[in-house]
């Protein structure tokens, strides 16, 4: 075969490829996937806030914490909790079983330090039952999953099981972390998962988000 018999069929090949790659492209944003992937981006300022569709709150009609199957396998024994603990803890030791037998957790909602994975809580930024409020009842159960096992961004947090407690299901208007430092990367989070997930805020919550990133 000569040079430019070779030349063209390098062209051709090129032009193939090309083709398939545009036809794949088009296909994707035709096609957009139907669970929500969150993008574990954080906001930086109020200019997000802005992003954050208002809406009033939805109803509970229907709401159960089995809506948003937790906390799933991840492999190698472990569940979601304990891959939140293993990563965001020091010094972590777990047993064969993945459960965490010893290891330091900094509670970044109230300061305090932890050293018994027994009195740490996993907290979820938006709470469930707060998700559900914002559209989240709208999703399949199996989106609801992936929202409950949100390993990728911001979601999920290690805190102290009094702090996660005393917040619930409450939204910034109602709840703000004791350790008024963390309210600027508090704000920024939560509105990161909402735009996220495509979860609206209702009016009292966008303003106290507001009145927090005025601390960053």
């Amino acid at each position: 075969m000569n040079r430019a018999a070779v030349t063209s069929l390098v062209v051709f090949v090129l032009l193939v490829a090309l083709g398939w790659y545009l036809a794949e492209l088009q296909s994707s944003q035709d096609n957009p996937p139907s669970t929500p992937v969150p993008s574990g981006a954080a906001p930086t300022g109020s200019a997000d806030l802005a992003a954050l569709p208002i809406a009033p709150e939805g109803k509970m009609a229907g709401y159960s914490r089995d809506r948003f199957p937790h906390w799933s396998s991840q492999g190698n024994s472990c569940d979601t909790r304990e891959v939140v603990l293993q990563r965001q803890g020091a010094d972590v030791r777990s047993d064969q079983e993945c459960k965490a037998v010893s290891g330091t957790w900094n509670s970044v909602y109230d300061n305090v330090v932890v050293k018994d994975a027994g009195d740490v809580d996993i907290d979820h930024m938006v709470p469930l039952a707060e998700a559900w409020r914002s559209g989240a009842d709208k999703w399949t159960d199996d989106q609801r999953k992936a929202f409950a096992n949100d390993l990728s961004g911001v979601q999920l947090l290690a805190v102290t099981a009094k702090s996660n407690r005393a917040k619930g299901d409450q939204d910034p208007a109602k709840w703000k972390p004791p350790a008024q430092a963390y309210w600027c990367t508090y704000a920024r989070y939560w509105i990161s998962v909402k735009i996220t997930y495509r979860l609206t805020a209702d009016q009292a919550e966008h303003d106290a988000l507001g009145a927090m990133l005025k601390a960053c």
